[in-house]
């Protein structure tokens, strides 16, 4: 297997996959225009922030299985068409925590006592000390928005300076953020009180611009803002406005919405300080984001671990033994579905039930959808991108999750809704790998769900079986196994017939001519 790399990274990475047995190319300063000629060829991508991975770029790595970026943010990567292509996008979350903090935490004193700003001046020959009277940032309060990992080191090092730590955070857990002893506030609140704002975000529809002109008016008169996150979080025209009135005391940027930034009149204001980008670039955290990329990239490729997973956060659940027969029958059903449903499929319902299976559903859901979305598509469709395929077609999926198993350890059903039927199927797994197809149509059933398998709904009578095999014995059609369902006698029964050939169109007509006989449908299982 091909990896490029087009961006200019620690040797060990290189040396990393080269011992792992891939073929490498290290292409760093590489051109858009050369890197969309090329990408066909390689199975792996490992990116830092330089080169810009567009939709455009992707729409030619027909090969690319996995893009590892090496460091936290993926915003120079088009994840959302990643995903429509199937390919894993990776991050090495942790590798550069705390280089970043340590990077917020110097802008932050920085900004406070003016450093550069006095520095400057002194080189050009003035001895400014009243013009460069600081801030001690001593029971200040610093709201952090955005409480990850880089947000959480910050909040620890604000603490040991003697700050109160306040901070916003959607996900965060209330408990978890008291033992970091850190007051989680509504953002309005971290706005109005905050002396000090820090971002540790990503850049995403939500964050886009949440520092504007209507959040800068919220904030404390006097309030100093620190952005070591990502370019865009900022509407830097606003804060150029509001530092203009005085209404923002001072800003400390490493990031920007255009890298290298456009907007001169910013980076001039006498009350900004900014560095070109650079809160990772400690030489600790360049090998260490340089290993670990090379390191995950080598595990997913040769199909060991999944770490740093942007857009399949579910794979790694793949590496679980107990779990890869359950998502094999998530797979067959996703199958029978496609191949024996008639009209447009609508909608589908994923329930899942017993322990193993509820606390597998991201993945098993994405194995469904597969199952059926690889009949439906030409394009390769695999775990990552078969729910984002799904969402881009309109077919509504739901779920449902129970641990009770309905008499079964485990138990997962798929029920669908055609424009002309509504159905469901559903399987089980016996310890500690046995597949079977226990449920179809309302009928209870065990059938191996491997090979061809004939489908049909018959009268509940004696000589239907052998009215079946006659048509299919006449024709060489040999019969492997069959499988009865019944929910009263004389009623509609269930029949499911492994078969170890082709049915001939010839006796396909003559089965469909049978009276008694309906809803034929032959579907093909992988072994």
């Amino acid at each position: 297997m091909k990896v490029l790399v087009s961006d200019s990274l620690e040797q060990r990475c290189i040396d990393i996959l080269v011992s792992e047995g891939f073929e490498v190319d290290n292409k760093p300063g590489i051109t858009p225009a050369e890197l969309t000629s090329i990408i066909g060829e390689y199975d792996g991508l490992v990116v830092r922030s330089a080169t810009k991975v567009t939709a455009e770029v992707l729409r030619e790595a027909k090969k690319m299985k996995i893009i590892g970026r090496a460091g936290t943010g993926v915003d120079n990567i088009d994840t959302t068409a990643a995903t429509r292509h199937g390919i894993l996008v990776m991050n090495t979350p942790g590798g550069n925590t705390v280089s970043a903090a340590e990077h917020t935490i110097s802008m932050m004193l920085a900004l406070a006592r003016n450093i550069p700003q006095a520095n400057k001046s002194l080189i050009e020959g003035r001895w400014d000390r009243k013009k460069y009277v600081g801030t001690e940032v001593l029971e200040k309060t610093i709201g952090i928005l955005g409480l990850g990992k880089i947000g959480r080191e910050v909040a620890s090092r604000c603490r040991g300076l003697g700050m109160k730590t306040i901070g916003y955070d959607p996900v965060l857990a209330k408990d978890v953020a008291a033992r970091e002893n850190i007051e989680l506030v509504p953002l309005e609140d971290l706005f109005r009180r905050s002396d000090f704002v820090t971002l540790h975000t990503p850049l995403t529809k939500e964050t886009k611009n949440l520092l504007n002109e209507e959040t800068l008016r919220k904030c404390k008169k006097g309030v100093r803002l620190i952005n070591c996150a990502r370019g865009g979080i900022v509407d830097e025209d606003a804060l150029l406005a509001a530092l203009l009135l005085g209404h923002v005391a001072g800003a400390a940027l490493d990031v920007f919405s255009e890298e290298p930034p456009s907007n001169k009149d910013l980076i001039a204001h006498p009350h900004v300080i900014a560095t070109p980008h650079l809160g990772a670039s400690t030489e600790e955290a360049q090998e260490k984001v340089a290993v670990q990329i090379a390191h995950q990239l080598a595990d997913a490729l040769h199909g060991r671990g999944y770490a740093g997973v942007v857009n399949g956060g579910a794979l790694h659940l793949t590496m679980k033994e107990e779990v890869r027969p359950l998502l094999q029958l998530a797979e067959k059903l996703g199958s029978i579905v496609a191949q024996a449903s008639r009209g447009t499929l609508k909608k589908i319902s994923i329930a899942g039930f017993g322990d193993e299976v509820v606390s597998s559903m991201e993945l098993l859901r994405a194995g469904v959808l597969k199952g059926i979305l690889s009949h439906a598509l030409q394009q390769p469709v695999n775990f990552i991108n078969a729910p984002f395929l799904a969402d881009e077609m309109g077919l509504s999926v739901s779920e449902q999750r129970d641990k009770d198993g309905e008499n079964f350890n485990s138990l997962l059903r798929v029920r669908y809704e055609t424009s002309e039927e509504a159905k469901e199927v559903a399987g089980t797994v016996y310890r500690p790998s046995t597949i079977r197809l226990v449920r179809m149509d309302g009928f209870r059933l065990e059938v191996r769900p491997e090979g061809a398998l004939l489908i049909y709904t018959n009268l509940d009578k004696p000589g239907m079986l052998a009215k079946v095999g006659a048509i299919l014995a006449k024709h060489d059609v040999n019969i492997a196994g069959v499988s009865l369902g019944r929910t009263e006698i004389g009623k509609n029964a269930l029949t499911v017939m492994s078969i170890d050939n082709e049915i001939p169109p010839s006796a396909w007509k003559e089965l469909q001519e049978q009276e008694g006989i309906s809803g034929l449908r032959l579907v093909h299982l992988d072994a």
